[in-house]
């Protein structure tokens, strides 16, 4: 079953167990330089507006209300990530999940096409908690390149690049709880560890609303950024395959979100350059858990934003100056090991 409660979606398995149950949140974030640098984790700074597809039908395309789900504003160049929040089950600690992302049918970890099921060699899917949150495309063991709306049809998309196409758009998510007597039986009690990236929603309005003219976005890849995919740590066996939840994320352009829906989308985040100049933090979240190697395909076909646009004498990334990051603040229980000593 899947609610959407305070633009979140709630994904919860009672037939498997009365706290199964997974939260997923769009969060708004900065837009990270799309250059050769590799940047920490850009804060949250608020969710995404999230409504039923099924409300709005009358002024949508057939498409979007063929595949149903739910809908979000988003402005051209504008990014995201995608947080994870599963249950605490009292004295045990969280209920476990697997989490399948895609965007226009581009699996995020691997970048194959969408297909049922998950697999394991490569592994094609999130664990959460091991896993707090997404910010975009594998594309080498321990970097990720941000998910950044482009429009569909444009030729930035994941889905363009990858399959010469720009048919689906959106994200794709499905969820597969833990077997209940497989929980029971892995997880003793112990203490819950809180993972927060929030830098306020305040910083919503200190820049002007971008233009934006395509009324359908899809997601394509953006700057590089520091985080792991993590191992899937349990046996294949303890994943209920037999019980999942599908759900389609249509991203609709920022500008004609009044017209679909009557209300204001959210404004624009901030620049990297504004928010680094109030002396705002940056984050850091490392766990010794095993990583997934990554940069399969995404990272042999996968070209930047930036890049992209520099090949079609196109600039479709304002702002997209370097920034210094001196203010990271490391979340989690475990630091990253220094790579450097630091002199005198």
């Amino acid at each position: 079953m899947i609610e959407l409660k305070n633009d979140s979606l709630v994904f919860s398995f009672p037939e498997v167990h009365p706290d199964a149950e997974l939260t997923l949140s769009f969060q708004r974030t900065l837009r990270i330089p799309d250059n050769d640098d590799v940047y920490p984790l850009p804060p949250g700074l608020g969710s995404f507006p999230l409504r039923h597809v099924d409300d709005f039908a009358a002024r949508l395309p057939s498409s979007w209300e063929e595949h149903g789900g739910v809908m979000m504003p988003m402005y051209q160049a504008e990014a995201m990530w995608i947080n994870f929040s599963s249950k605490y089950v009292d004295g045990r600690g969280t209920y476990c999940f697997v989490v399948k992302i895609a965007t226009g049918k581009v699996n995020a970890v691997t970048g194959e096409d969408w297909q049922d099921g998950i697999n394991r060699d490569p592994q094609d899917y999130l664990v959460v908690p091991t896993q707090p949150w997404l910010d975009g495309y594998c594309v080498k063991k321990g970097t990720i390149r941000q998910f950044v709306a482009m429009p569909l049809g444009s030729g930035y998309t994941a889905e363009e690049q990858v399959t010469g196409k720009a048919e689906v758009g959106g994200l794709q998510i499905v969820v597969y709880p833990m077997k209940r007597e497989v929980f029971e039986r892995r997880f003793p009690k112990i203490g819950r560890e809180r993972r927060c990236r929030s830098a306020g929603e305040e910083l919503y309005d200190l820049s002007e609303a971008a233009p934006a003219a395509s009324f359908e976005l899809g997601l394509a890849p953006g700057g590089k950024m520091k985080q792991e995919i993590y191992d899937d740590p349990f046996d294949f066996d303890d994943w209920d395959l037999r019980h999942r939840s599908r759900c389609f994320v249509h991203l609709a352009n920022s500008i004609v979100w009044r017209q679909i829906t009557g209300a204001a989308p959210p404004s624009v985040a901030p620049t990297a350059r504004e928010y680094t100049r109030h002396g705002l933090p940056w984050f850091d979240y490392y766990s010794d858990e095993p990583a997934v190697d990554g940069g399969g395909k995404l990272g042999k076909v996968l070209t930047s934003i930036a890049k992209l646009g520099k090949s079609k004498g196109e600039e479709p990334l304002p702002e997209n100056a370097a920034v210094t990051t001196p203010q990271v603040v490391h979340v989690g229980k475990k630091r990253r090991p220094r790579k450097t000593v630091r002199e005198w």
